[in-house]
């Protein structure tokens, strides 16, 4: 299996949907999106997965040596991981950078450091780690003219990662993660112990509608930061914006059982999604 191979089996796998939002893309870029979602997948699996603090720890501390490795003339080894070697591969013609890929790792290992956010602020440095710089790298790889477009690069990711914190709040209190941030939950009235025992309280409900409240606020001031001449080669960003704008109003439209299952969408209708946003460019 090449490193190519071995990153398309890792997006296709996951089932996520940004996957379904690069399916048009050509080859090239394809392959390059392809290979910085494996990476962002690997290193999220190293904190989902690990048991051991002191193991995730050392194995993104091993991330950090593979990315080194590919960026760096004075390192004594190549990139040994199939993912590091397919992203190798393209970092140069698509303006990936290491600063970049190690803020990613800086925000996988916050995760170690923290399981609760007391104001939006510190959420949304996580979320800039995790998410926005993503996007930032994504753009790169999809090319763009007007500087402008990097704001809405990192507006979208931050609108991502809200829209995956709402989604998944039942299954990360099963893990003891509360990404809420606290003064809301004080604000509205809800306590650490109506998540983790899974209180679909009618104070939680506006609590949740306040969280899709604004995360539909960063969709829109990513598209008002998207100049018209570079909305063609941003398209897989407008088919993944469209996605998950879809589960935003399925989860509210279902009342915000977001506690007791995890709402998500159909490959089916991920697929239709994808096919019509692309054609309407």
């Amino acid at each position: 299996m090449t490193p190519e191979q071995y990153c398309q089996e890792k997006a296709v796998q996951s089932g996520s949907s940004f996957y379904y939002s690069f399916l048009y893309l050509p080859a090239e870029k394809r392959r390059a999106i392809t290979a910085l979602y494996a990476f962002c997948r690997e290193v999220d699996d190293v904190v989902d997965e690990c048991s051991d603090e002191a193991v995730a720890r050392a194995k993104l501390a091993w991330w950090r040596q593979e990315v080194n490795s590919m960026f760096s003339a004075e390192s004594p080894t190549k990139p040994s991981h199939p993912v590091a070697k397919a992203l190798a591969n393209v970092s140069h013609t698509f303006n990936l950078t290491a600063e970049r890929l190690n803020q990613i790792i800086d925000g996988m290992e916050m995760d170690l450091n923290y399981n609760r956010y007391a104001d939006f602020d510190t959420l949304r440095h996580y979320c800039y780690h995790v998410a926005s710089v993503v996007g930032l790298c994504s753009a790169e790889i999809f090319g763009y003219r007007n500087p402008d477009t990097l704001k809405y690069a990192e507006d979208l990711g931050l609108a991502f990662q809200l829209t995956n914190i709402i989604r998944d709040v039942g299954e990360d209190a099963r893990r003891d993660r509360i990404y809420l941030p606290q003064d809301e939950l004080a604000r509205f009235g809800v306590t650490e112990g109506d998540i983790l025992n899974s209180r679909e309280t009618e104070e939680f409900k506006r609590l949740m509608e306040f969280q899709i409240e604004r995360a539909e606020s960063y969709y829109t001031r990513a598209f008002a930061a998207l100049p018209d001449e570079d909305r063609k080669k941003q398209r897989p960003g407008i088919v993944m914006a469209a996605i998950y704008r879809s589960l935003l109003t399925e989860i509210k439209q279902d009342g915000c059982h977001v506690l007791h299952q995890r709402v998500s969408l159909t490959p089916v209708r991920k697929l239709w999604i994808a096919w019509i946003t692309w054609m309407r460019g």
